[in-house]
């Protein structure tokens, strides 16, 4: 019975309410480093957009001192996971179990290596359901997500109360 009763959780409170500013903050530069990308995409007929690098948004603008957020867990994160799903999909193959033993080791990589970024995470899924080429570990994972961190830092360094990076390496 105590195992169901940890269903119940801590019953802590919730996290402290985002000002307004903040909020305003994280949507714009969401707009600039997504906009950035879709420009770039778009005229250079050069794919850099990733699903993920929408979740690499909400942390890199709305939570940017977090230790998921920073440029060594972005890139290294999104370029190890990528890196993973494509290993997988052309040694292993495109079964559905495979795809399983990438994630997992694209887990436990970013984790063994303290490169972990939770929306990097869904990168050997994407990787698997494009059927991937290795140019996809290029464009877009890796120059995308170095885009990112670019964004981030010229803009999150222009908050008054910000400092980004916390750390580099």
């Amino acid at each position: 019975m105590n195992y169901l009763k940890k269903f119940i959780g801590k019953k802590e409170a919730l996290p402290t309410k985002s000002s307004l500013k903040d909020i305003v903050f994280a949507w714009f530069g969401a707009l600039i480093a997504i906009g950035l990308i879709g420009y770039i995409t778009k005229e250079y007929n050069n794919l850099l957009v990733m699903g993920s690098f929408g979740a690499s948004c909400v942390l890199l603008f709305g939570f940017a001192s977090s230790p998921f957020s920073q440029p060594r867990n972005v890139i290294l994160g999104h370029f190890l996971s990528t890196f993973i799903g494509l290993s997988f999909l052309h040694i292993v193959g495109p079964q559905w179990w495979s795809m399983a033993l990438a994630l997992a080791t694209a887990v436990a990589l970013m984790i063994a290596t303290r490169t972990v970024h939770p929306p990097a995470g869904s990168n050997p899924l994407i990787v698997f359901l494009l059927s991937a080429n290795w140019d996809y570990l290029i464009f877009p994972s890796l120059v995308g997500s170095i885009i990112l961190v670019i964004v981030a830092l010229i803009y999150n360094n222009i908050h008054k109360d910000r400092v980004y990076p916390s750390y580099w390496f």
